[in-house]
């Protein structure tokens, strides 16, 4: 055998190898509880808001609705439905996104349909189906201890 095909056949045989390896860390408890798949991953549907098609000129009106919008994100939070949320620094078009525990688009359709803002057209999602770490919502537990202000 040429000394090519060796390096070749030792260098397939250790990629292969080390995909193969076990996570030693591995805790099937805690996987089923995510419901994560063998790569510790799930699908969610993540929620891209941009500057809806409609402008409201009466600010309190604006307000009350961003006032309903915070409210919904926290019930969907402490529903388990929303895993993470928040805006963007200024740009001309997205406003804020959300990663939505649901691969569904129809359920990710639904619970935005919740949503005050969304509902008059200040804000519009575009979702896209998402692959990340199914361990993702283990955050949230910190996160509400973390702000000093609520919403």
């Amino acid at each position: 055998m040429k000394p090519f095909a060796i390096i070749f056949l030792i260098l397939i045989f250790s990629v292969c190898n080390h995909a193969q390896k076990l996570n030693e860390n591995f805790d099937s408890i805690l996987a089923k509880k995510f419901n994560a798949d063998d790569y510790g991953m799930k699908n969610y549907t993540l929620v891209l808001l941009k500057t809806g098609p409609v402008t409201i000129e009466d600010k309190a009106r604006v307000n009350e609705l961003f006032k309903g919008h915070l409210s919904n994100i926290s019930r969907l939070v402490d529903e388990g439905k929303m895993i993470v949320a928040g805006p963007f620094a200024k740009n001309d078009l997205y406003r804020g996104l959300f990663i939505l525990d649901t691969s569904d688009p129809e359920e990710a359709a639904k619970l935005m349909d919740t949503d005050p803002a969304i509902k008059a057209q200040l804000l519009e999602p575009v979702y896209i189906k998402w692959y990340g770490s199914a361990a993702l919502s283990s955050y949230l537990e910190y996160a509400k201890k973390v702000g000093k202000y609520g919403f």
